[in-house]
């Protein structure tokens, strides 16, 4: 049996920087109580950029598709997850810092 898959992959921007944001809502091919999401966030310009919810520019990441339909889709989870993430302190230093220019 070869595994079908459905992945819908929108491009946004986020303060600034271009995301690729792509979802498959099935993907254990799975029915009922046992189905997983994935969902994956991606820095594409520029490429590999930091974001608050991580260091190297991608995050891969599996919750229940109902998350994402609670959230009004994986664009919207994502931008939540994000501003929600741009809160720490360790965000607010590393923008603050990047806006500074180093003399050394």
């Amino acid at each position: 049996m070869t595994k079908q898959c459905h992945i819908i992959i929108e491009t946004i921007d986020w303060q600034g920087i271009a995301l690729s944001v792509a979802y498959e809502p099935n993907w254990l091919s799975m029915e009922g109580e046992y189905t997983v999401a994935h969902l994956q966030i991606e820095a594409v310009a520029p490429e590999r950029a930091p974001l608050p919810i991580t260091e190297t520019g991608y995050r891969s990441h599996f919750l229940s598709p109902e998350e994402i339909t609670e959230a009004g889709g994986a664009v919207a989870y994502a931008r939540a997850w994000l501003d929600y993430a741009a809160q720490s302190p360790e965000w607010r230093k590393h923008m603050e810092a990047a806006r500074q220019m180093s003399l050394f």
